[in-house]
């Protein structure tokens, strides 16, 4: 890991970049916000509630030009500070269908909804990074765009904005930054030049079979036993990829068939998500995977072939590596422990659709949201070898919640850090 310690309390206000002036009175403001949304998750495509708050939030701050049902339910908003660059700030708005166990106070009151992933912490974030660039007009030049990006979890809310005309409707970007919570200690961000996030597909599988009564299986073709075939052959697979580097990855995620125990039933489905880090490896892979369901299915005799439909995808996210090396020197020189991963993260983001489409180059990091108290010798030992401790709750599990007063007094500062990296820079203009 990199040099500087890191600054862990929430209570200390940088000088570094001028707008992190009263930070420290605004954080409860933006951990109310943090809670609220939290407590209010919206799926994909369907953040009303969350984009009314965005909306309200800009409105009180002032200033910026704001312009709503971007892509659905997207909101972007515009600070001009002068002649400059055009920085884009990327934050995602939607929840998961996964039930809270968290226990919190400000759980979810949605039922089969929550905030799993810490998209109400980048809102949140986004937000705090907005009131102080409109409240420090004078320490920064160029013009800022925000981005309140719906549906990120299913992948297609980056592109729904760009659909909708987002590149033309706005200052284009010079540099498009985006950030995202993970169970690390707040005061640390990870990121890596290149490739820093796998491509996804997800795979839908119909396997198809004959019905009938579980007293008499000799009737049937049961695709249940077709699927269990299916999934232990996909794994084996999967396996025999490990030799690629990184190796692709294929988890079969869900699968559901039949409703009593004494029918056989006529279909099975199988969900299953396919992780890759270049375009000939996803070929083979989605190649390989209708292969082995095919001949299984033909092995088992099935009256009618596998239906097998790849969606909500994901490209390879990149990062432009000297625009990298230039968020992480920011970064760095602010007193942020920072840390270059030796391989890219298996998880996903559809960010970069709009850095490839604008043609400019982009940034993402993941930074730490947990209480740097919950970590002791053997959990910094971890991560100081590049592993997560034993037992870490995840993204995206019942039980994953960031630190309400840590997570977001990191992302306001990591963010605001990141942005002026390029909004004080030596091609920024003194003048506007």
């Amino acid at each position: 890991m990199t040099r500087p310690q890191p600054r862990t309390d929430p209570d200390a206000a940088p000088d570094e970049f001028g707008p992190t002036h009263d930070l420290t009175e605004r954080l409860p403001h933006w951990e109310d916000v943090y809670r609220d949304l939290h407590t209010h998750p919206e799926p994909a495509f369907q953040e009303h509630r969350t984009a009314a708050t965005v909306v309200r939030e800009l409105r009180r701050i002032g200033g910026w030009e704001i312009t709503e049902r971007v892509g659905g339910t997207g909101v972007v908003a515009v600070l001009r500070g002068g002649a400059g660059p055009v920085v884009w700030l990327r934050a995602d708005m939607d929840g998961l269908p996964v039930t809270e166990q968290t226990g919190l106070p400000y759980a979810s009151v949605e039922p089969g909804l929550m905030h799993a992933c810490g998209h109400d912490v980048h809102v949140a974030a986004l937000l705090g990074v907005c009131q102080q660039l409109a409240a420090r007009p004078t320490a920064w030049r160029g013009t800022v765009v925000a981005v309140f990006q719906p549906a990120e979890e299913v992948g297609r809310g980056a592109r729904a904005m760009l659909d909708d005309g987002v590149l033309d409707r706005f200052p284009r970007p010079d540099v498009v930054l985006g950030q995202h919570v993970g169970p690390l200690p707040a005061g640390l961000v990870i990121t890596r030049p290149g490739a820093v996030m796998a491509a996804a597909d997800s795979v839908r599988v119909t396997l198809h079979g004959a019905g009938a009564h579980a007293s008499t299986p000799h009737f049937a073709v049961d695709p249940i036993v077709m699927a269990a075939a299916v999934v232990l052959r996909l794994q084996t697979f999967s396996a025999r990829q490990a030799a690629l580097n990184p190796a692709t990855l294929l988890t079969v995620g869900a699968v559901h068939a039949g409703t009593v125990p004494n029918v056989i039933p006529h279909t099975a489905e199988l969900l299953c998500s396919l992780r890759t880090y270049d375009e000939q490896a996803r070929a083979d892979a989605l190649a390989g995977i209708r292969r082995i369901i095919l001949a299984e299915a033909e092995a088992q005799g099935a009256r009618q072939a596998p239906e097998i439909e790849t969606y909500d995808s994901f490209p390879l996210l990149v990062n432009d590596p000297p625009a990298t090396d230039r968020l992480l020197s920011g970064l760095t020189d602010a007193g942020v422990l920072t840390h270059a991963l030796a391989m890219p993260l298996a998880a996903s983001e559809d960010f970069g659709t709009f850095a490839t489409a604008a043609g400019c180059p982009s940034v993402f990091y993941h930074f730490g949201g947990a209480d740097p108290a919950d970590f002791d010798a053997d959990a910094v030992a971890s991560l100081e070898r590049g592993a997560l401790p034993p037992g870490t709750v995840m993204n995206h599990s019942p039980y994953y919640a960031p630190s309400d007063r840590h997570a977001v007094a990191a992302g306001v500062r990591h963010l605001l850090t990141a942005a002026g990296t390029w909004l004080t820079g030596d091609d920024t203009p003194a003048t506007a």
